[in-house]
């Protein structure tokens, strides 16, 4: 469940007295409900996820990397979408903070310490609700 790795991350954070920690976001099947159309986004997002996204939104510890396989034209007005709600991305697609580490290589492959995909196991429907209350009652 993706509790153990945000518990795990802000935990690591706070002991190695990390300043910032990176979290990609999946929009679909992760953000929102797919619609499974091109040229038509989908605007359904799942339960709890407006809410948490605001509240990443405004943690300046947390680099918000939108994370998707949609097409240049979707990303605009996913962009624009997410920013009528007050959630906001820091990169698409890229972690250009973080290159080249002592643990590892991330030119073609980007840093991320929280991955939220639904193909990662992300379930949309019930884990920004646990999110919630562990951002909120924890950390």
């Amino acid at each position: 469940m993706i509790t153990r790795a945000i518990e795990n991350c802000l935990r690591h954070a706070t002991e190695r007295g990390w300043s910032k920690t990176y979290w990609a976001f999946d929009i679909h099947g992760t953000l929102l409900k797919s619609n499974f159309r091109r040229d038509e986004i989908s605007t359904e997002f799942y339960p709890g996820a407006i809410e948490v996204m605001q509240i990443l939104s405004k943690r300046k510890d947390i680099v918000k990397i939108l994370y998707t396989c949609s097409y240049p034209n979707e990303i605009v007005q996913y962009i624009e979408l997410f920013k009528k709600h007050n959630i906001h991305f820091d990169y698409v697609n890229e972690n250009p903070e973080v290159a080249d580490g002592g643990y590892g290589y991330y030119q073609n492959k980007f840093y991320v310490n929280v991955l939220m995909d639904d193909k990662a196991g992300f379930d949309g429907e019930t884990d920004w609700l646990e999110i919630k209350r562990i951002i909120t009652q924890k950390f």
